[in-house]
This record gives C-alpha cells, sequence and structure tokens, in this order.
C-alpha cells in the first residue's frame, strides 16, 4: 500500500553507488554488526534475508513482534505485513491466468465492474502498470477513518467507483492502490476462488513458501508482529483491516520467503519467460507489477511497501542471482539505507558503521522554533511544536513526528529522511528531504 504523505515517502526509488562487479564478498560479521548497532539504538526493528544463487546466505531478525521486548523476541520465520509487494503476488495470479487463456491485457473493466467510471476504456494492462486512471483510493482524508474496519467486496468496489477519473487510461502513470484491489477481485472471479486459497495454491506450493499468507488481525501466536514508531519509544501503531488493501497489500510474509518467492518467479517456476517479459515491460520506473531500480550498471526489478508501521523491500538483480528483502515493523534508520548497506557488503565495498551522534538542545531552546511554517508553492503547512521539551514536526493532516537534534539549529527525522534547517533570526525553516530543499516562512 502507499498513502498520500507528503513527508513520510513510503514508495521505494533510490539511486545506489556501488562499485562494479558481481563477485559475491558478503561478510556476516560486517552484516551482523550494523544490525546489532541498529537494535542497541533503537534506530531499527525487522529482518533482512539474502539470497546467492537460490541459497539464503544470511537471514536475522531484530527487535520485537509484540507491545513489549520481553513478550516477543523477533526471529528469522517472524511474519510482517508487506504492504504493496502483495502487488507482484496479484500481478503473478494475473499472468497465470493470462497463459491460461482465461484472461487477456487488452480486457477492459467493464466486464467486471462496470460502475467504475472509464471502465469501457480501462484495460486490465492499464491496471498493471498504474495507467487506468483510478483514483487512489487511499489518498482521501476519509481513509483514515474507515482503515481499520471491515470492509466487504460490494462496499470496497463502490469506493472506488465513486471517485472521477485522474486522467483518460493510458494517458500517464499514476500509482493507484485501488487497481490492484480490483485485479484481486477480478482473480478471485475468474477462479472462483478467495485469494487466500489462490495465493496457497497457485503460488507458495510451487515455490515453497512457509511463512506467507493472506492477513488478517495479527497473531503473535503465529509468528506475526505488529508495526511500531518510535517516539521516545516503540509504540504500537493502528491495524488496517486486511478486507481493505487485499490484492493491492494485504499480504504477510518473512524476508526469507520473500527471496524464494522472487527467485522462483525469475526462474521461470511460477509464469512463463514470456509472461515476465511483458511484466517487466518497464516505463516511469513502473512495470507490470514490478519497478525497476537504479544500480549503478546492474538492473535491479523488486517492488516496495508500506502499511501501518511497516515498511518493505524486495529485489532482484538477475545478472548475479541476487535477492534481498528487508522487512521492518519499526523505522527510524530507513529501509533505503539498510538495503544499501547489504548491497555494499555483497559487493565489497568499504565503508564505515553510521554514527547516531545527538546534539543535546536545552529545553528553553526549543521556544524560539515554535510555529506553523508555510511556503505558498508548497501544499501543506509544517508545524513545530514541543511535548515534554522534545521537539515535533506535523504536517498539514498529517501524524505529528519526533525531530532530534543532530546539530545547532539542524533537527532530523531520520524514518522519512528529513531534516529540518532553521533558521531562528529570519523566522524561516529549510526542510530537506530526497535531496529537494524547501525553504519554509513563519507565520505570524
Amino acid at each position: 500500500m502507499k498513502t498520500k504523505n507528503i513527508f513520510f515517502t513510503l514508495f521505494f526509488l533510490c539511486a545506489f553507488v556501488v562499485p562494479s562487479g558481481g563477485q559475491s564478498q558478503f561478510i556476516k560479521a560486517k552484516e551482523d554488526s550494523l544490525l546489532s548497532l541498529l537494535e542497541q539504538k533503537n534506530k531499527a526493528m525487522g529482518s533482512l534475508a539474502v539470497m546467492d544463487k537460490g541459497k539464503i546466505i544470511y537471514a536475522r531478525a531484530i527487535g520485537h513482534a509484540g507491545i513489549t521486548p520481553e513478550e516477543k523476541v523477533s526471529d528469522e520465520k517472524t511474519r510482517y505485513r508487506i504492504g504493496s509487494i502483495s502487488k507482484m503476488f496479484t500481478a503473478t495470479l494475473v499472468f497465470q491466468l493470462i497463459e491460461e487463456n482465461k484472461l487477456q491485457l487488452p480486457v477492459t473493466l467493464d466486464k467486471f465492474f462496470p460502475s467504475v467510471k472509464n471502465a469501457e476504456k480501462i484495460t486490465i494492462g492499464n491496471l498493471l502498470n498504474h495507467r487506468s486512471g483510478i483514483h487512489n483510493f487511499t489518498n482521501d482524508a476519509a481513509y483514515t477513518t474507515y482503515m481499520t474496519k471491515p470492509k466487504t467486496k460490494s462496499e470496497m468496489v463502490g469506493i472506488i467507483s465513486a471517485n472521477a477519473p485522474d486522467f483518460e487510461p493510458g494517458d500517464r502513470y499514476e500509482y493507484s492502490n485501488s487497481n490492484y484491489v480490483l485485479l484481486g477481485y477480478i482473480v478471485e472471479e475468474l477462479r472462483k476462488e478467495s485469494y487466500e486459497n489462490l495465493l496457497q495454491k497457485y503460488i507458495c506450493s510451487r515455490a515453497g513458501l512457509s511463512d506467507t499468507h493472506y492477513g488478517g488481525n495479527t497473531d503473535l501466536s503465529k509468528n506475526e508482529s505488529y508495526s511500531f514508531r518510535y517516539v521516545e519509544g516503540w509504540v504500537r501503531q493502528p491495524e488496517t483491516d486486511m478486507s481493505i488493501p487485499h490484492g493491492a497489500g494485504a499480504i504477510v510474509s518473512s524476508p526469507s520467503d520473500l527471496v524464494k518467492f522472487i527467485t522462483a518467479l525469475f526462474d521461470g517456476k511460477l509464469i512463463k519467460p514470456e509472461s515476465l517479459i511483458k511484466m517487466k515491460s518497464i516505463s516511469d520506473g513502473m512495470g507490470m507489477g514490478i519497478q525497476q531500480f537504479p544500480y549503478e550498471k546492474k538492473t535491479v526489478y523488486g517492488h516496495g511497501g508500506g502499511i501501518d508501521g511497516f515498511n518493505s523491500i524486495l529485489i532482484y538483480i538477475p545478472e548475479d542471482k541476487l535477492a534481498i528483502s528487508y522487512c521492518s515493523n519499526g523505522t527510524v534508520y530507513t529501509v533505503n539505507d539498510i538495503l544499501l548497506r547489504t548491497l555494499n557488503n555483497y559487493y565489497g565495498k568499504q565503508e564505515k558503521l553510521p554514527e547516531f551522534k545527538v546534539y543535546e538542545v536545552k529545553p528553553g531552546e526549543l521556544d524560539k522554533y515554535l510555529g506553523v511554517y508555510s511556503n505558498p508553492s508548497f501544499p501543506i503547512k509544517l508545524t513545530i511544536s514541543k511535548n515534554n521539551d522534545k521537539l515535533f514536526g506535523q504536517g498539514t493532516g498529517q501524524s505529528a513526528f519526533p525531530l532530534e537534534g543532530s546539530a545547532k539549529d539542524e533537527f532530523k527525522f531520520d524514518a522519512a529522511g528529513i531534516t529540518i534547517f532553521f533558521k531562528p533570526e529570519k523566522k524561516e525553516l529549510d526542510l530537506k528531504q530526497g535531496g529537494k530543499l524547501t525553504t519554509f516562512t513563519r507565520e505570524e
């Protein structure tokens, strides 16, 4: 799943800078040092798996799955909500149907859901590559009012159908969870079985996945994990009812299962090579249920995912038959940064462990930063407040996030890659995220 959040991006596209070469030099102790440091400093909770040429060469979990560390410590088989990585599974089920001549890419949506606007012009292909124009329902403010409550198929189709199209089918790319909710329903209709059963029958059994299933309410007894947000300690996050994301983001899995899945996909165990070629037809970084990431001269395929407090990534580098997955149920140090360091380890790049230096700010000095900041060309305002002598930022309509001092007049929120540079004398701040710097002025 991907929700509309200006400051907290859950869509994983990053440029990696690593040395050339494809020879594995993976050092287990180096990876252990990184994860141990992140756990010790409360910068991450989650699980990592690395598969090299069909063999898992590394798997480790850090943090806890339950409400307290004592209640449930995570292990290598702990299961996480994987969010939009589920779309790769749904796309695989669709291409299996196409191979059986039960569905074709040019088939239009009105054959299944005529109530969706422009349904007669929207093809299965448009849904798969996010060029349908169907509005993304998770972008709406109303989404947060019902996300934890069960919804029927009829109710979800009604929510999706109620929105006007964002653009004409095929005109451009725009990511929309609505596309894959509908694809999940189409797969069920054509197979006459539940998505849960289809997942097990057509993917898990073929790829040897033992820790992957359609999600429900979190059950610690089944080694499932809650998700958390760090605010002076790990705070459990609300749970989306899995009837809502369906084929767009309802799967629960482990990193070890995910690397097995993507390896099986590229090895031709789930769909034919010609189907995989179509799946990898990339435009604007997106194919049909699969993304492409820049990585020096290599080609990297996979998908990212975010739902509740979970963040996940799954990648595959065909030329080296390398698969990596990291699933996080508590994110401060970003999933992208962990993935990058793991890749650097695999390809033999030397680097130091991250340093987490905290710049101590006296409580009385925080007052000069407080206020509401805006930029006329930016869609939201940023409120800076304090609570118990700790600074917080909050975008309009979003949750507050803690800010940690990193230098004089400088604060960070690592989970979203945000750095804020205050200029009290000018009553301004510069917000840096994703390499872009935006200046905000404090309102009087």
